[in-house]
């Protein structure tokens, strides 16, 4: 074969995309990342707006319990934290590490709603707060409740991805899956600790 028949070859040869199966998975998971991002600003944002316009607005620390709601921040990096460690874990090959740092992940997860789940049966049994009391009322429990239901998901998420990681489905080569899940679930908790802020400290 002469050269400017492989030169030939060579041009017709198509490119490799730049966006593969991988790309397009973290793709998406960026776009919804955003417009969620959009729905808890929009959420914070009316919050300040509601707090701002109102003189009777109790002080949270008044009312809320911020020991134990920074225990729950705790726990949600702590659960960052492992699944930072799981990711790396399968990155390496690691197996046995995925699959423990991914339990202590969603075992952070399941201890953050257990302990809101008593945060928010105090507030209403116990304190007589409520959605319909007043705009602190309907602000918090719409804000903590849009944020525990992402957690809830996460926990689900992660299950999932425990579960396929329990059937050997992640390698050092093939582990995309669990990224996605990790850049679910550090938003998650980047976002409570903007909630935790606005809400319980300021």
């Amino acid at each position: 074969m002469s050269h400017a028949a492989v030169a030939h070859e060579q041009v017709l040869e198509p490119t490799e995309s730049p966006l593969t199966p991988e790309s397009w998975g973290k793709l998406g998971m960026w776009v919804f990342l955003c417009a969620d991002a959009m729905s808890f600003g929009g959420l914070l944002a009316g919050y300040g707006a509601l707090r701002y316009g109102d003189p009777t607005w109790p002080r949270p620390s008044s009312i809320l319990g911020i020991q134990l709601t920074a225990l729950m921040t705790f726990l949600l990096i702590c659960s960052s934290v492992t699944m930072v460690e799981a990711l790396a874990a399968i990155r390496q090959g690691d197996q046995r590490g995925l699959r423990k740092f991914l339990m202590l992940t969603v075992l952070g997860g399941v201890m953050f709603l257990g302990l809101q789940a008593f945060e928010w049966n105090k507030l209403i049994f116990h304190e007589g707060q409520s959605i319909a009391r007043n705009n602190f009322g309907a602000t918090f429990f719409i804000l903590t409740g849009f944020h525990g239901c992402h957690v809830f998901s996460g926990v689900v998420y992660l299950s999932t991805v425990l579960a396929r990681a329990a059937a050997g489905a992640y390698s050092a080569r093939e582990n995309n899956g669990v990224e996605i899940a990790a850049l679910y679930w550090h938003f998650v908790d980047l976002i409570w600790i903007l909630v935790f802020t606005f809400v319980y400290l300021l």
